[in-house]
Formats: structure tokens, sequence, C-alpha cells
């Protein structure tokens, strides 16, 4: 029963306009009523954004295979985990042909990963029923966020990272996200203990590594989070990609002392994750300028 409601409440909600379903949501996620004709807040401007700012090359930059081509084209191959391979459909997938070591993961959605670290001991079923299951999903009616509308869902293989857990021993392999705004760096957030019982972390940083005392739905990292080597050239590779854009996410691992890049982000949390204090809200929202509608 619990599941048919889901579905059902699922199927109503894709029935609901954009605008309307953005303004439902936006209010109970972060407890004030979105104004989308004079937006303040970070999270107001990333739903104005949502309505309003389409470029056709967003879709290509949150492809997870596309956008490959993409960031290759502007700050170079290097910093790019290599594809092993791309397919429509699990069953489509020679595990012959994979290396030992591997990561499986969806073109169009947050989530669908699989990782093996022994191909022998890999249990394909339940890769199976969690990547076809999420190839079926509908990634852009969870937040509206419209370049996931137009973006094929596939499964890419991708090379298997071998990140130096010593060195952040504390906090396991750690996310770099370097908010962006009108193509200037103004503050990251780290992302920790994302596979660890108590749950992630997430902790805001400034230029200077010094931590920022607020958070955003989740909690800020108590335990120290070294400044990463590579941070100012994160930096570079950031307001390089950003640049034209109101607002992006460019997120980074760092691997032998260099950037390794993540994804690329125009609505991180939808929009709809509450900051506390709230001030921060409005704050980062200052950072962006918007463009005419």
């Amino acid at each position: 029963m619990l599941v048919a409601r889901k579905i059902a409440t699922f199927r109503i909600a894709c029935l609901i306009p954009d605008k309307l379903y953005i303004k439902i949501v936006f209010w109970g996620r972060t407890g004030y009523r979105l104004n989308l004709s004079n937006p303040k807040s970070f999270n107001e401007k990333l739903q104005w954004l949502k309505m309003y700012y389409h470029r056709p090359e967003m879709i290509r930059m949150v492809d997870k295979y596309d956008a490959k081509e993409y960031i290759s084209s502007v700050i170079g191959e290097e910093y790019i985990i290599p594809t092993i391979g791309v397919w429509d459909h699990f069953d489509e997938i020679d595990f012959d042909r994979l290396p030992d070591k591997f990561v499986l993961k969806c073109t169009h959605d947050s989530g669908g990963v699989v990782i093996c670290k022994d191909k022998t001991t890999f249990e394909k079923s339940k890769a199976r029923d969690k990547l076809e299951r999420a190839l079926r999903k509908k990634y852009y009616y969870h937040g509206r966020e419209w370049p996931y509308k137009f973006v094929k869902p596939r499964i890419i293989a991708e090379k298997y990272i071998e990140f130096n857990e010593t060195e952040n021993e504390n906090n396991g392999v750690i996310d770099y996200k370097l908010l962006c705004f009108n193509g200037e760096f103004k503050i990251a957030f780290t992302c920790t203990d994302r596979y660890k019982s108590d749950g992630l972390k997430v902790t805001f940083f400034n230029r200077n590594w010094e931590k920022q005392m607020f958070e955003r739905h989740y909690p800020m990292d108590h335990k120290n989070i070294p400044w990463p080597t590579s941070f100012e050239k994160m930096i570079e590779l950031a307001e390089k990609l950003s640049e034209g854009y109101p607002f992006l996410r460019v997120d980074f691992y760092e691997i032998n002392n260099r950037p390794l890049f993540g994804e690329l982000t125009f609505f991180p949390g939808n929009g709809f994750e509450e900051f506390s204090p709230i001030e921060w809200d409005f704050k980062l929202g200052e950072w962006i300028k918007l463009p005419p509608k």
C-alpha cells in the first residue's frame, strides 16, 4: 500500500505545473513563501533561474557523459575521470571487457551509482535492480530542474579512482564543491562522511579555508578538514567553467595533489535546502546577479 501511495503521489505531482509545484515544495522545505517577482535569497534565485534562464548548452553540461567532452574542451582532459563505456541498459554491458575495479552511474540523475572494487564478488543482480530503477526515474519531476527533462538516461562505466584514504582518514573521500557567482568563486563546501552511519556532513569554507559557521540542510563536520593542496587550481578551473553563468557549482576531488572534475550543478539541492541561520540564504542570494527575464 505504501508503494502504491508513493506512485500515486508521484503521478499527481507530475501533473502540477512547474511554477505551482515549485512554490508548494519551496514553502514546505524552506519555511517561507517563494517570491519569483522579486527574489532575494539564494534559494529563491535558483527557482527563478529554473523558470526563466534556459540555455541549450546547460543540458549537455549536466549530462554526466556529455559533460566530459564539454569540460575537456574548456579546461583540458587531464582533469577528467576516464569513461570506459556507455550503454542504454544494464544488460548491454559486457562485464568481461571491464577492469577488475570500476564505477557505474546513470547520466541523468543523482544517486544512481554502483561501485565495484572486486569484479569477482560484484553482485550484478543488485546493481541491475538499482541502475534499471534509476533509468526509469524521471529525475526532472523531483525538483523541476529543466535541463534534466532533456538528458537521455544512460549508464556509463568510469575508471575507479584510488584515493589516498590515509590523507583524510577522519573523513574518507572528500567532495570539494565550489560555488561561483557570475563567473567568480565566492565560497566552497565539502561533503564528508557520506557513507558513514551518522550521515553526510556539509561544511562551508571561504577562500582562505576558514570554516563558516552556518549550515545548509546537513550538519557541519566538526572534525578537521585539511585545506586541499590544489584548492587555488580548483578555483581557477571553476571560474573558467562558470564564466557567463549567473550561478554554477563546480565539483572536484583531489587525487595526488591535483584536482579531478566531478560534475556541474546549476541548482544544488534543487534550491530547496534550508539555511541555518537563514540570514546566509540571503547573503548568498546577494551574490547572484540575475539576467533579464
